[in-house]
């Protein structure tokens, strides 16, 4: 009986050696680091693709006023334009214009460009995010 006691207590005392132990602690900081590691990338992979969208639709709407300028109004060409956009970026905005048609040389003209992109968190569900870009030019034209 009294060496089944100093057998249990030989075993206590090994346990509690074992957890005061410091070997293979570099091992749990590396899997830690790791892991903080692998959920910054995953953050920056789901938010990356709506600061890309932003830049797109910026490109889109300085690309319309532009068109806009140059042909002195809104209408065929800007159309055309932005179906030609369209085709290449892959996306479908929303456009609004505060003026249509002929635009007299000097006179301003600003366009507004919508777009809802879907943030997901991969198994956390989605967050969707309306984009708005606006830009803003000048008529070239001079109509008679």
């Amino acid at each position: 009986m009294l060496k089944l006691r100093q057998k249990k207590r030989r075993r206590i005392f090994r346990i509690i050696r074992c957890l005061n132990s410091k070997r293979g602690e570099g091992y749990i900081d590396v899997i830690i680091m790791t892991i903080a590691a692998m959920l910054v990338l995953c953050t920056m992979l789901a938010v990356a693709p709506v600061f890309l969208t932003k830049l797109t639709l910026d490109n889109y709407a300085n690309e319309l006023v532009r068109e806009a300028g140059i042909a002195g109004r809104v209408g065929q060409e800007t159309t055309h334009r932005l179906n030609h956009l369209n085709d290449i970026k892959g996306l479908e905005p929303t456009v609004i214009w505060d003026r249509t048609g002929r635009i007299q040389i000097g006179q301003d003209m600003t366009v507004t460009v919508t777009t809802t992109v879907d943030m997901g968190f991969y198994v956390f569900g989605s967050m969707p995010i309306t984009l708005t870009s606006t830009a803003t030019g000048t008529s070239e034209v001079l109509w008679k």
